[in-house]
């Protein structure tokens, strides 16, 4: 088991790349709001999907094999 693929960019599939951006945007925009004083209904949820969607995409890159990540073959 390759723990790299839990935190290296290089590492990751499309899934774990895309919610970890999510959750840094969420972070981000976390920030600004509590900064302007602005806040929305249940804004951390986002929190939860974006583990959840982490999570999956994590499962998956464990699972796959390393000639199954984005290779297109032309004959």
């Amino acid at each position: 088991m390759k723990f790299t693929k839990i935190y290296d960019p290089r590492e990751m599939n499309s899934y774990q790349f895309v919610a970890a951006t999510g959750l840094v945007m969420t972070l981000v925009a976390n920030i600004i709001m509590l900064l302007i004083g602005k806040s929305m209904h249940n804004f951390e949820a986002l929190y939860l999907c974006w583990v959840v969607f982490f999570g999956l995409g994590t499962i998956a890159n464990f699972n796959s094999n390393p000639d199954d990540h984005d290779h297109h073959h032309h004959h």
